[in-house]
């Protein structure tokens, strides 16, 4: 769990911050903004690319009222402040938001609301915010809809959002749920410690139609497990860790082009600093790394894929610098470490990036930092790593007739859009955004939309539904 007592000083306690890691040169670091509390402070949270191109965050502390923030910023680092929590309307979101088909973005808060166990909301792109739950809010005693959504939320096939609160529940191990976009919340699964408790990540939705997420706690061991649960709510525990193959994953899977799941573990593994794995969805579990410190340590955020194959992700601390890092990672688990935050005198270009990356449609990778920065109070920043443009749909599912929004860059002026070789009809909204619908007849693969200078495919395939 985030613990802002904790400060990036951490490093000296783990005597790796004199530490040397072998890294490859930044290619292209760039700090885009440092929060100074007035406009937000403490980003523990990544962003997510809007369809006006802009990318949309928060702030765990800062801005107004000091409970936080949502902002949006430009990719060359142009900020807007687009609502100031109160407590009243939530407080403190430690998860990233996520776009909604409706163009909309979701997302929770971890304290405040009615009854102080925070909130899940929706936010226009113009910053007009809607609590759609307060949690603690159902009958029972402890909390039975659940307390303090430490994660997001995703959007299902079906159109409902889900989500996971690392407390309450009928046995206050904490809660798997579903929402409507108007705010009707069913509780899934309440966790009992058996089969895992305390889950701080969010779910993901995999191909086969079920969510796999993890626990922070529990299991057979205590210390966490992975699972998958249907959209009815049967709930299957796929592992628990030992502490030898990881322990405490914080950070919620991704699942590979090659059918495997992929995530991190904030401790455990050879050297105590935490891993990456895979598993593949009946439970076989492989460590890929054991980080040492030198390469970084205590993940607390998971991992996205590129078009390159490769996984990228950031550390909250270690490195050469003690300060948290950025690497990729292959399949076959060979690491890279890419930056090491504080290189710059008085970490200008931040520490301890609490969150992880999210990628623009420009090829780019966006993420924040905790701390560090002009003021201490965080950065947003970006690394180029030398991959291409790409388009993304959304959602990033759907059967023949839905409509879909395809984000991207310079998408002025395309003449084609094509599901798997499938053309479909398509309006050009602006530069940044395309709204078509899936063909009759297209199946699962790569979209595909030509402009006058390019023939950009999705970084996903999308899957189409029966």
């Amino acid at each position: 769990m985030n613990n802002f007592s904790v400060s990036r000083q951490v490093c000296i306690l783990l005597m790796i911050c004199a530490a040397t890691a072998i890294s490859t040169p930044a290619q292209s670091f760039i700090s885009l903004h440092s929060f100074d509390s007035a406009d937000g402070a403490n980003p523990e949270a990544g962003m997510a690319q809007g369809p006006n191109g802009r990318f949309y965050g928060t702030t765990y502390l800062g801005g107004a009222n000091g409970d936080g923030t949502v902002f949006s910023i430009t990719a060359g680092g142009a900020l807007i402040t687009l609502h100031n929590f109160s407590g009243a309307d939530g407080a403190n979101p430690t998860a990233a938001l996520i776009l909604g088909s409706d163009g909309n973005f979701y997302g929770t808060t971890v304290n405040g609301g009615a009854n102080g166990y925070g909130t899940a909301f929706s936010i226009t792109t113009s910053g007009m915010l809607t609590t759609l739950h307060h949690f603690c809010s159902q009958g029972g005693s402890g909390c039975t809809d659940g307390s303090k959504p430490y994660a997001g939320l995703i959007q299902g096939s079906n159109g409902k959002f889900y989500g996971t609160t690392y407390g309450g529940g009928a046995n206050g191990g904490g809660t798997i749920f579903s929402i409507t976009a108007g705010g009707t919340l069913t509780t899934l699964h309440s966790f009992d410690g058996t089969d895992g408790t305390g889950p701080e990540a969010g779910l993901i939705q995999a191909t086969n139609g079920k969510f796999y997420g993890t626990t922070y706690g529990g299991g057979a061991n205590g210390y966490g497990t992975i699972f998958s649960i249907t959209a009815g709510g049967t709930l299957t525990t796929l592992h628990s860790f030992d502490v030898t193959d990881g322990s405490s994953p914080e950070a919620g899977l991704v699942q590979a082009a090659n059918g495997k799941f992929y995530g991190t573990t904030y401790g455990g593994g050879a050297d105590g600093y935490g891993t990456v794995f895979s598993i593949t969805a009946s439970g076989t579990l492989t460590t890929l790394h054991s980080f040492d410190g030198t390469d970084g340590s205590s993940p607390e955020a998971g991992l996205v894929q590129a078009a390159n194959g490769k996984f990228y992700g950031t550390t909250y601390g270690g490195g050469a610098n003690g300060d948290g890092t950025v690497f990729n990672i292959t399949a076959g688990g060979t690491l890279l470490t890419l930056y090491s935050f504080c290189a710059q005198t008085d970490c200008t270009d931040g520490g301890v990036p609490a969150a992880g990356l999210v990628k623009g449609t420009n090829g780019k990778f966006y993420g924040t930092t905790a701390f560090g920065g002009a003021s201490d109070y965080g950065t947003a920043f970006s690394i180029s790593v030398g991959l291409g443009p790409f388009v993304e749909t959304n959602p990033g599912s759907g059967n023949a007739g839905m409509a879909v929004t395809i984000l991207g860059n310079n998408l002025t002026g395309a003449t084609s859009v094509t599901f798997n070789g499938v053309a479909a009809t398509f309006t050009v909204v602006s530069g940044t955004a395309i709204t078509t619908t899936v063909p009759a007849g297209a199946t699962t693969g790569a979209v595909q939309v030509v402009t006058p200078s390019s023939t950009l495919s999705s970084n996903v395939p999308f899957r189409v539904l029966p």
